[in-house]
């Protein structure tokens, strides 16, 4: 990772933090020294829809726009969103996704319906799949807003920044408030992938 640029697209819908996940993320591989760059997507974000932010950080960083078929990661808060923006992927690239179903206005109209079999799609464009129970572990903790963090938490577990760099980017940009609740569900999300790791051998 040090020698690299290092490609992470983070998607969900209004409401779930995915600016915030990109922000503290961007903040910590600031302060490990890294280029950053980040662009975000988010026109209809507080009616549901899709929200969609890309990172990139390494030793020089031109361009903040990811191509297609060359994001090392995919982190998707919701299922369907991560099938949207599958095909970002590159061929040796991670998937974390939350085990988790938004009906998006269409599907609540009838218009559409909430596509099939999500996770078994996924699981054949990519065997570098990883399923967090991201939702139901923030239910647990007694805060559904800290479902973004605990993702994070999984994320950070294929990055080399340090444990510390996490937590004094959460303290900066959630209120003192919030601290141990999101203190908690980053840790809890760190756990949550080594578990999954070692049940589903997905690599």
């Amino acid at each position: 990772m040090k020698n690299k640029v290092t490609n992470i697209l983070v998607c969900g819908v209004g409401g779930q933090g995915v600016l915030l996940f990109t922000d503290i993320l961007g903040e910590v591989a600031m302060n490990a020294g890294q280029d950053v760059k980040k662009s975000e997507v988010h026109g209809m974000a507080q009616r549901g829809g899709s929200v969609v932010s890309q990172l990139r950080f390494g030793p020089v960083v031109y361009s903040p726009l990811i191509t297609e078929t060359q994001a090392d990661f995919i982190v998707a808060l919701e299922k369907l969103e991560a099938l949207r923006y599958i095909h970002y992927l590159s061929p040796r690239g991670r998937v974390l996704v939350d085990n988790l179903e938004i009906l998006p206005m269409s599907v609540l109209t009838g218009e559409r319906e909430y596509p099939q079999n999500t996770v078994e799609r996924l699981r054949k464009r990519t065997k570098r799949l990883y399923i967090v129970e991201a939702f139901k572990l923030a239910q647990e903790l007694g805060e559904v807003r800290v479902q973004n963090i605990v993702m994070l938490g999984s994320l950070s577990r294929f990055l080399d920044f340090p444990e510390e760099l996490y937590e004094e980017a959460i303290k900066k940009y959630v209120k003192v408030k919030y601290h141990e609740i999101n203190l908690k569900a980053f840790r809890l999300g760190r756990e949550q992938l080594k578990v999954s790791k070692s049940r589903n051998n997905y690599e």
